[in-house]
């Protein structure tokens, strides 16, 4: 397979999957479907002729891959920390997902967003689309194009979320208050993904974006449980 059949069908995959997620298809198990979904896409791109290095699996970046991804991680966890304590920013950790217990603060950490969420989204949009885009494409174009595309995916999720955020669920009410997250959500995601697009290439590593990714959703997640405590 080219890189170009494999970028295409990768996204219209990725189409089908939102569709049917929307349509309530997979229910409780659409996790467990995105996780096993990016396993095969991944799978078939390196039958169809794609390497380990160019999804960003190969053993040489490892090394960079952490010390980028640790660099990233400190970052995020000292802008948080001061976001917590400050009253423009910290209404936005009211989220009702933090009521729960130790028990399931590890359950969420580790099952919904690193094997739920940062694993399978990385494998797809910091592996295979933007692995095969930089086949094809110059790196700034490549990391565009991913990043857009992971911008996109995150439309869905933002709307069937906004409800549990106290800041947030008044907004998610009327039609402009819904267009107004979209688009706050596509751009955020779209610099997020620019970020873990640069950290993947920079590192030639997926542990890089991995580790930021992590970082972005589990660290603001932790500490909204620390502050509801």
């Amino acid at each position: 397979m080219t890189p170009r059949r494999i970028l295409a069908s990768t996204v219209g995959v990725l189409v089908a999957f939102t569709l049917l997620r929307a349509a309530h298809v997979f229910g409780d198990l659409s996790d467990t479907v995105l996780v096993v979904l990016s396993l095969v896409v991944t799978f078939v791109a390196l039958r169809g002729g794609m390497t380990r290095t160019q999804l960003g699996l190969g053993r040489e970046g490892v090394g960079r891959g952490v010390r980028f991804g640790l660099a990233v991680f400190l970052l995020v966890l000292v802008v948080v920390i001061i976001g917590a304590f400050i009253p423009a920013t910290s209404a936005f950790m009211d989220d009702d997902r933090v009521q729960v217990g130790v028990g399931g603060l590890a359950r969420e950490l580790v099952l919904s967003i690193l094997i739920g969420t940062v694993i399978p989204e990385e494998l797809l949009f910091r592996g295979v689309i933007l692995g095969a885009g930089l086949q094809q494409w110059r790196p700034g174009r490549a990391m565009v194009v991913s990043s857009v595309l992971f911008a996109c995916w995150h439309i869905a999720p933002t709307l069937a979320t906004a409800g549990g955020n106290a800041e947030l669920s008044g907004a998610a009410t009327t039609v402009l208050g819904r267009l107004a997250l979209v688009a706050g959500a596509m751009v955020s995601t779209f610099i997020a993904g620019l970020v873990f697009a640069w950290l993947r290439v920079r590192s030639a590593s997926l542990i890089a974006p991995v580790i930021a990714h992590l970082s972005t959703n589990g660290v603001a997640f932790t500490v909204a449980w620390v502050v509801a405590r």
